[in-house]
């Protein structure tokens, strides 16, 4: 029944009819085409309907306030959340206190054991009785201090780089580094497994951001050819374009292959951005890097960035390249521009660790053959997975059979906290809920030159019994 309707009714519609108006005869078919344009023609002449304004009562305010909920400022607070952390009561040496008792620290990132070193701390309190703690102002506003020039100038004379510039905090460094250079429309290409300042750096710059596997060089190959396949189709390339790596990466203990980036980049035209906070004092012949464990001209980065408070045990930051990467950034480094300079009697720090390195390559020895030592201890912990570079001083480890993320947190910090008791210091690799990597959680072991042979063996002996003792629990 209702096919035979929807036949009669296409059938009507395809059947010419004519209206005569005023004894014109007119197609009827136009005829509906112009009322309906005159029907729309009038709607949108009409006024919008606005409701009338009215002010609210007192009753009805009292009760959009009492329905009234206010945001909450934080996230909801997780069990893990509340864990609390120890307190060093004395100096982040190889060894430290904890709650009055002495242990073995492998939390603390003094890869070369200059914590508290003599000539450290006579070069700090020189300057500090010369100039006082802190200079009270920025760079640019009467915050230039003779000793900021000489760290500036040793920086460079150390990596062989024209010049360099200091930050007052490390993990500013990078963060400003980053937007000082790259603004909305340009490209940025960088390892999904960088640290929080290098995320925080990638999102003020507004750039657009594309993220490739961690240390996966095929995939940022992949990427590349997709940006020139890009340039290509609209015949127009991005201005700034960089690749953005960790020397060595704080969340994994992981080494970029950096001949490999460099090959990449000058393929495909990209810019290379490389942080050194981890490997500065710990990689090649000399510890200036990974350009020189790798032989590569240092020139081929073209901005190269560090934090001091690992290696050089002071505090701070600095990038380093050509005169006109480091001009920049004198007015448009953020962290440069609107912060305090660094605490003179640190800047005298760092300039007496560098000598210390340029003086003592044993340290280096001492550090690479502790490293070996200590992954080769752990190694027959079966429960566990020794994760990162070999040359590399952070050491991560994993649960050979793992849960869920939260769930391999609470175990291993439930193995921390046995390591504590027996008096070895170790730490969870914890991430703020502004932290975007999604690199699996471990253990995090930081190796010192300083320890001793002895020292690393009862450490992965104490680190064997927590395992068996908790995993057995469980």
């Amino acid at each position: 029944m209702a096919s035979k309707l929807v036949d009669s009714v296409v059938a009507f519609l395809d059947e010419p009819f004519d209206a005569v108006i005023l004894g014109v005869k007119i197609d009827g078919h136009l005829l509906v085409e112009a009322v309906l344009i005159a029907a729309i023609v009038f709607l949108l002449m009409q006024k919008s309907y606005q409701p009338e304004k009215k002010p609210l009562t007192q009753n009805e305010i009292d009760q959009l306030c009492e329905e009234w909920v206010p945001e909450s400022l934080h996230p909801p607070i997780r069990e893990e959340m509340k864990i609390k952390d120890p307190v060093l009561e004395s100096a982040a040496g190889p060894h430290t206190t904890v709650d009055g008792k002495e242990v073995l620290n492998l939390a603390s990132a003094n890869y070369l054991g200059l914590v508290g070193h003599p000539k450290i701390k006579e070069a700090c309190e020189a300057t500090l009785n010369k100039y006082g703690v802190g200079a009270c102002g920025p760079r640019g506003f009467y915050g230039t201090i003779d000793v900021h020039l000489d760290l500036e100038a040793k920086i460079a004379q150390f990596l062989k780089t024209p010049d360099s510039i200091l930050y007052s905090y490390g993990l500013a460094t990078v963060a400003s580094a980053i937007p000082a250079f790259c603004k909305r429309g340009d490209l940025l290409i960088a390892d999904e497994g960088v640290h929080w300042g290098i995320q925080n750096g990638l999102y003020l710059s507004r750039s657009t951001v594309k993220l490739f596997k961690h240390n996966d060089m095929k995939h940022l190959e992949s990427l590349l050819e997709e940006v020139m396949r890009e340039d290509k189709r609209k015949k127009k390339a991005l201005v700034r374009r960089f690749i953005v790596v960790e020397a060595i990466y704080q969340n994994s203990g992981q080494m970029t292959p950096l001949d490999e980036v460099v090959r990449l980049k000058e393929k495909y035209k990209f810019r290379v951005l490389v942080d050194e906070s981890h490997s500065l004092g710990v990689l090649g012949k000399t510890g200036r890097g990974i350009t020189e464990h790798f032989k590569i001209p240092v020139e081929k980065v073209d901005i190269l960035t560090a934090a001091m408070g690992y290696a050089l045990g002071s505090a701070g930051g600095f990038c380093t390249g050509s005169a006109k990467v480091v001009d920049h950034q004198r007015l448009s480094g953020a962290g440069y521009c609107f912060s305090a300079s660094i605490p003179p009697y640190l800047a005298s720090g760092s300039i007496a660790a560098i000598e210390i390195i340029e003086d003592n390559p044993d340290l280096l020895v001492n550090l690479r053959r502790n490293i070996i030592t200590f992954r080769k201890c752990l190694s027959s912990i079966h429960e566990l997975v020794v994760s990162g570079h070999e040359f590399s001083p952070v050491i991560f480890l994993q649960l050979k059979k793992p849960v869920s993320p939260s769930a391999d947190a609470a175990i291993l910090q439930k193995i921390a906290d046995q390591m504590l008791e027996e008096s070895v210091l170790v730490t969870v690799s914890r991430r703020s809920i502004l932290d975007k990597c999604k690199l699996p959680v471990g253990l995090r072991l930081t190796v010192s030159a300083a320890h001793t042979e002895e020292e690393l063996h009862a450490a992965a002996a104490s680190l064997q019994r927590s395992v068996q003792s908790i995993l057995q629990k469980q």
